[in-house]
């Protein structure tokens, strides 16, 4: 039986302090939606907490939510009920991994209403707690994987490559066999892609780094980069590329939108950047690739390829601490929220 109103972490205000953001967080109880066509409600078993989530918090986020609302992007449970559509009573009775909405509550919680479009559902060989993080961090990595190899680029530079997703893209590269240059930001973290098997590692606290990654991004004929930093790292990158390169900005771990830059090389060189959204580009990808793409991340968990660091599992009663160790340590791996 469906409640009519279940707990969920509801954020009251947007702070620029992460910190404060998190622990401003309180638990509540929320009416539980009602389904509407083409919606689905999912009971919730696991939500993943990732960068995108925190920088939601500072209000930073590209898709500000109306507030108060509970946050969280994605996650994974049963679909508990359907409204009218075809897709929505197939998923009904089922596990799936899903987005949620820019215009409702979010995954941290007990209950989530979401589009059945945007639901994936699983494959017995993906447990529950790694499909909690099956779409934001892995279907972007196929996303712009896939961008760079129908744009003909023979290489690619990610940013921010100790994240569970720049893991997940050193993985894809090793399988494929497709050149990527890894950037990070401390020797440590640079140790730890060499243990996964990367072989083009770039440190950014290195005096030579901009050097080396222009001869890096030379040698390979690097002219596309992933980048999750935004502020002046857009304009490092297209720097160090040949010209006709581009960058495809898909977070602002910068804790800013503003990217301040010269545009005369962009102009001179031909070069550009481009925003990254997985919603947008999950919407224009149609739903063949995107059930091509979905099963492709789901043989790649299942065999073992991409995994999710999880470093912590917490209730909802205790979601705010694990969050804010998550904040404090993301290299370590994931906060796991288990309602």
């Amino acid at each position: 039986m469906i409640p009519s109103a279940a707990k969920a972490l509801v954020l009251p205000d947007y702070n620029l302090d992460h910190v404060a953001a998190v622990r401003s967080l309180r638990l509540e109880e929320r009416p539980v939606p009602t389904p509407g066509p083409g919606q689905v409600l999912v009971r919730v078993e696991a939500a993943a907490c990732n960068p995108s989530d925190v920088i939601f918090l500072t209000g930073n986020y590209a898709t500000p939510k109306e507030l108060p609302t509970a946050p969280g992007w994605e996650g994974a449970g049963t679909v508990v009920a359907a409204g009218p559509g075809l897709f929505g009573g197939f998923l009904r009775g089922r596990r799936v991994a899903f987005g949620s909405l820019e215009t409702a509550d979010g995954s941290w919680g007990e209950y989530c209403l979401t589009e059945a479009a945007r639901c994936i559902p699983l494959s017995k060989d993906v447990s529950t707690e790694q499909a909690a993080d099956l779409i934001v961090n892995p279907m972007s990595v196929m996303g712009m994987y896939g961008e760079a190899r129908r744009g003909g680029h023979r290489a690619a530079i990610s940013t921010a490559a100790a994240s569970q997703l720049g893991r997940m893209m050193v993985a894809l590269s090793k399988r494929e066999g497709y050149p990527i240059i890894h950037t990070v930001r401390r020797p440590e973290q640079a140790e730890l892609l060499y243990s996964l098997g990367a072989e083009h590692v770039l440190d950014s606290s290195t005096p030579s780094f901009e050097e080396d990654l222009a001869a890096k991004a030379r040698e390979l004929g690097a002219t596309i980069a992933f980048d999750a930093i935004a502020g002046e790292s857009p304009a490092q990158l297209l720097a160090a590329m040949p010209p006709r390169s581009k960058v495809l900005v898909y977070g602002v771990l910068a804790g800013v939108r503003e990217m301040p830059m010269d545009l005369g090389p962009v102009l001179s060189n031909a070069s550009g950047i481009e925003g990254f959204y997985l919603v947008h580009w999950m919407e224009q990808a149609g739903p063949l690739r995107l059930l091509l793409a979905a099963r492709k991340v789901q043989r790649l968990f299942a065999d073992g390829t991409f995994k999710t660091q999880i470093a912590r599992r917490v209730s909802l009663n205790d979601a705010v601490d694990g969050i804010e160790a998550y904040i404090n340590d993301m290299t370590a791996g994931k906060t796991l929220i288990c309602p």
